[in-house]
């Protein structure tokens, strides 16, 4: 009731299961999860969805434990909040992350049958890490390696700098828009989750400070 007086069209399910069926037959712009939901909890819903779809994912939770929020993250999500919240809150984070992943386009449904000839793309080659910043697609050792939007932008701030320390601070502003103090796990998680598909030697912890794509040379 909340978010539609905020003028969004919503549809909800009671349980996990049911979110899953309805999440296939509308394809929705943004899922909202509660990770405490009945017969297929919020994590496991997260972790289905993210086999069929690079859909951005929002997590609430009254849950703040850090294995809790990491859990939540690790299975896919975009973002969590934890509860209690203002509606407010709630609307900004929402819109946030539609503006971030909309930045973002999605690959057509069907190619045409006659492509016009592509114009010449700009593409970041660093190591075998081929990032394309016009199809936004990135392949590594000439394989292509689907990402969600939030690793996406992420890896576009690491191969815009390569070599160079980004701090969480820095990256949270830049990737997830937040100019205030939020939770640096959101960095952490993404980066474990980017590691994971690009290649984890690819991607420098540097301690008390932040990570750098490393290059070789």
């Amino acid at each position: 009731m909340a978010l539609e007086r905020y003028g969004f069209p919503v549809d909800t399910a009671a349980d996990g299961l049911e979110g899953l069926e309805r999440f296939r037959a509308q394809r929705p712009d943004i899922l909202l999860l509660d990770v405490m939901l009945p017969l297929l909890d919020g994590v496991g819903l997260c972790r289905r969805i993210r086999e069929e779809s690079q859909l951005p994912i929002l997590m609430m939770s009254a849950r703040t434990e850090p294995i809790d929020v990491v859990s939540g993250l690790e299975a896919g999500a975009d973002d969590y909040i934890t509860k209690p919240f203002e509606t407010a809150v709630l609307v900004a984070r929402i819109r946030t992350v539609l503006r971030r992943t909309r930045t973002v386009p999605e690959p057509p449904a069907e190619a045409p049958a006659q492509p016009a000839p592509e114009p010449p793309r700009s593409v970041r080659v660093i190591d075998g890490l081929e990032v394309d910043t016009d199809a936004m697609e990135v392949r590594v050792a000439g394989r292509q390696v689907p990402l969600t939007p939030t690793e996406l932008r992420l890896l576009l701030e690491f191969t815009a700098a390569p070599g160079i320390v980004l701090e969480r601070q820095t990256l949270l502003e830049r990737v997830w828009d937040y100019s205030w103090g939020a939770d640096s796990r959101v960095v952490d998680v993404h980066v474990q989750r980017l590691r994971a598909k690009i290649g984890a030697a690819r991607i420098e912890t540097i301690r008390g400070f932040g990570y750098k794509l490393r290059r070789s040379g």
